[in-house]
């Protein structure tokens, strides 16, 4: 009997695929990744046409040992790795290792790709195999050689020019960047007031709303109108001209059409699940990756969507078929449109993904797996399944209506708009959320019916004062946004920027938005300063394209990197020997040291920047980044009667930026620290040790927690409110109360490993 072994990655998508095939078939996992470039410097060698040097992961040394084995005992080999250029280099390393084991010998080899795990898709992979595709392995090892080459060259530099372990990377750097420009803007913005005026109007028995937007002949800008005595007069005139009403000048009546947002890719499906689920970059990839790979249902374990790390926003023409078919029976005839909506793919490189995120069957209703999924993969799972169905569904259509009325004169004009939807169409089942900006049409507003020449009952004129507000700081979504856009990254990197960036606490996220440290505003002051062109967003975004014409075939990967390396080297080398270390960490400011009149100067400590004296060590003087000129440390109120515990200098409360703290009077030598705040006692009892009380604290940042009153014997501690209700899923002593805009009040259990969510209006503690 012929034996045929399979490799995929995981042991999940290992279980799916084995029910499709028959007896004859072995199907192994790799867990990923099998070989790395060793982590050491000349494991890529540009001297040697960049030569690379390849060593296997330890942690997968025993699965590597067990493919060996198993092609020893099979006739043919199958490599079933994802369908994008990281899984076609797994496939190819797997290969090589088992040719230079002499397992393979002339035993026949097949690449077989498939973008969904049902029957159908594997068993015509099987049927149609190919070869490795060395142009997509080509353009991996491309990549990997880049990032090492940037990596191992510019970290060092960081480690001397501003503080040892720092790193940095080809591409976070670009998105670190983004968000520290934005942070400047936000700290340079100057706040603007202005003005506009409301007229209350009421019409057959209908109260409704109208602004002024013409006033003595002037159509009316943001800053027409900039302080209240403005307003006021403008107000005054209004309502001596009116004598109480307003004259419709004019009625336009128009009818439109909102179109489907397009089926999920890679980068709109983090965006979505972020603003609708509030789910981050890394856990959306996580859900989606079990939902493909494979989830125990009645039939056995069956892949629910196809693959996840893809730009195209095709749609298979079966699966068209299957979801116009699903909605003529589910919500009409007259919800499908004519004909099929297609949509174009904005991707260069449409060689990797050939179909959008859909369901591997919208006859899977997301009600009918609730059971079977974890409350996160059923919320995912819904989302994919309505943009799915709503993408090819017949458009929203809404009337709206504007009324332009004058006031006493055709110089005075306020105006009214409004809408309502006439057929909801695809809306019925899903609409797009939004960033920074309210949702459309989350509700109807509705005019009375006027006509020209009618007259309108004015009951009052209001004065509203604006200000104008900096541009947000970057969510999670925006930012994927921004850099999809400039065309930085590509689907299977959006997750590692964004974690990577955190990992190495160049950014922190504050209630869901970037926030740079100061190491990451040092370090990119450093890589915008010194390497210019390798943190533009022109560059790398035509890094990347080259890199896609390198897995087209259209471009050989060893000139790309030569073109690359040439001129980087020669930079990295001329920083290292001209550029000093306080040229990086000082930053010299206009202000005179009190103590000895040198100048004072912004300069990096352990973990943040500080303002101390030039003239340091002969002179100490020292304040904190927030502290005003006349309000430093040594002017501090000091803790009578205790003393610092790591080094014995005076304590004192001092003005952080995150309110009052205990510091140390030896800062930035000793960083000691303490919390103002005492812990308050919620009278639930630890669940982790039955000793202690859980009790609430502030972190250092500000942020509230709750922990173990025992700590740090015990160091249990959750970021939610605790109650004293046990979990009715897996007994868990202990509840934690969450509260969010978009769900309300949530019960949830702590415990990672069980997910039970409860929604409820109130809590009894």
């Amino acid at each position: 009997m012929t034996t045929n072994l399979v490799i995929v990655e995981s042991p999940a998508k290992a279980k799916t695929i084995k029910k499709y095939l028959g007896p004859d078939f072995n199907i192994v996992a790799s867990y990923g990744h099998v070989r790395d470039l060793l982590p050491k410097e000349g494991a890529v060698d540009p001297e040697h046409h960049f030569a690379m040097r390849y060593e296997l992961i330890e942690k997968n040394e025993k699965h590597v040992a067990a493919i060996v084995s198993a092609m020893k005992k099979a006739d043919a080999l199958y490599l079933a790795t994802d369908p994008d250029r990281e899984g076609e280099a797994i496939s190819w390393h797997i290969y090589t290792i088992l040719k230079d084991k002499k397992a393979l010998g002339k035993k026949p080899v097949h690449r077989i790709v498939f973008h969904e795990i049902t029957k159908s898709a594997v068993n015509a992979a099987v049927q149609h195999p190919r070869e490795i595709s060395m142009d997509l392995v080509n353009a991996q090892q491309a990549r990997r050689a880049l990032d090492y080459l940037v990596g191992f060259n510019l970290s060092p530099l960081l480690w001397k020019k501003i503080r040892y372990g720092l790193s940095a990377g080809r591409v976070q750097s670009p998105a670190l960047r983004m968000i520290v420009e934005r942070e400047e803007e936000i700290e340079k913005f100057v706040s603007q007031e202005y003005w506009d005026l409301e007229s209350a109007l009421e019409a057959e028995k209908k109260a409704f709303n109208a602004k002024l937007i013409i006033y003595e002949g002037e159509k009316l800008e943001q800053f027409s109108i900039t302080n209240q005595e403005q307003a006021e007069a403008i107000k005054a005139r209004l309502i001596k001209e009116a004598k109480g009403k307003l004259r419709v000048a004019k009625v336009e009546k128009k009818q439109r059409k909102r179109n489907p947002a397009s089926p999920f890719i890679t980068s709109t499906l983090q965006q979505e699940a972020a603003r609708k689920l509030g789910f981050a970059v890394q856990r959306t990839m996580r859900i989606a990756q079990q939902l493909y790979e494979g989830v125990e249902i009645d039939s056995g374990s069956v892949g629910l969507i196809t693959y996840m790390r893809t730009d195209s926003v095709n749609l298979a023409q079966d699966a068209i078929t299957e979801i116009r078919d699903l909605i003529a029976e589910r919500y009409g005839k007259e919800n499908v449109p004519e004909e099929a909506r297609i949509y174009k793919t904005k991707a260069k490189n449409a060689q990797e993904a050939h179909e959008a995120i859909r369901p591997t069957s919208v006859h899977r209703l997301p009600e009918s797996l609730k059971d079977f999924l974890s409350p996160e993969q059923f919320k995912l799972y819904d989302l994919i399944w309505k943009r799915t169905v709503a993408s090819q569904m017949i458009s929203a259509t809404i009337d709206t209506m504007t009324l332009d009325m004058s006031a006493g004169s055709d110089q005075h004009q306020f105006r009214a708009t409004g809408s309502v939807v006439v057929d909801p169409g695809f809306m019925r089942v899903y609409q797009e959320g939004s960033d920074d900006k309210p949702e459309e049409l989350d509700n109807e507003h509705l005019l009375p019916q006027l006509e020209e020449g009618d007259e309108v009952k004015l009951n009052d004129i209001i004065c509203n004062q604006h200000f104008t507000e900096p541009p947000p700081r970057y969510s999670e979504a925006t930012l994927i946004k921004a850099l999809e856009e400039y065309g930085i990254g590509r689907p299977s990197t959006y997750a590692a920027i964004v974690s990577t960036l955190q990992t190495r606490e160049y950014v922190v996220l504050e209630n869901k938005r970037f926030r740079p440290t100061d190491i990451g505003r040092i370090v990119n002051k450093f890589l915008t300063k010194y390497f210019t062109r390798y943190v533009d967003y022109l560059f790398t975004a035509q890094l990347e394209d080259e890199l896609d014409e390198v897995s087209r075939g259209e471009k050989a990967w060893v000139p790309l990197l030569e073109e690359f390396w040439d001129p980087f080297k020669h930079q990295v080398d001329n920083i290292a020997e001209t550029v000093k270390r306080k040229d990086v960490t000082q930053e010299q400011l206009d202000e005179s040291c009190p103590l000895c009149g040198k100048p004072l100067s912004i300069r990096l400590g352990k973990r943040d920047r500080f303002i101390g004296c030039t003239g340091y060590p002969e002179c100490t003087y020292t304040r904190a980044m927030e502290e005003q000129p006349g309000e430093a440390s040594h002017d501090a109120e000091l803790v009578e009667g205790r003393s610092c515990p790591d080094c014995g200098g005076a304590l004192k409360i001092k003005h952080g930026r995150y309110g009052k703290f205990i510091g140390c009077s030896n800062y930035p030598k000793c960083k000691h620290i303490e919390s103002l705040n005492k812990p308050t006692d919620t009278g639930v009892e630890c669940p982790e040790c039955k000793q202690g009380k859980m009790v609430k604290r502030q972190s250092r940042k500000g942020r509230i927690f709750f922990s173990c009153s025992r700590y740090p014997d015990c160091k249990y501690a959750v970021w939610n409110e605790p109650i004293n209700q046990s979990c009715p899923k897996c007994a868990w002593p202990m509840l934690t109360v969450k509260k969010t805009k978009k769900r309300g009040t949530e019960l949830v259990c702590p415990r990672q490993t069980c997910g039970y969510v409860e929604q409820v209006e109130e809590i009894t503690k």
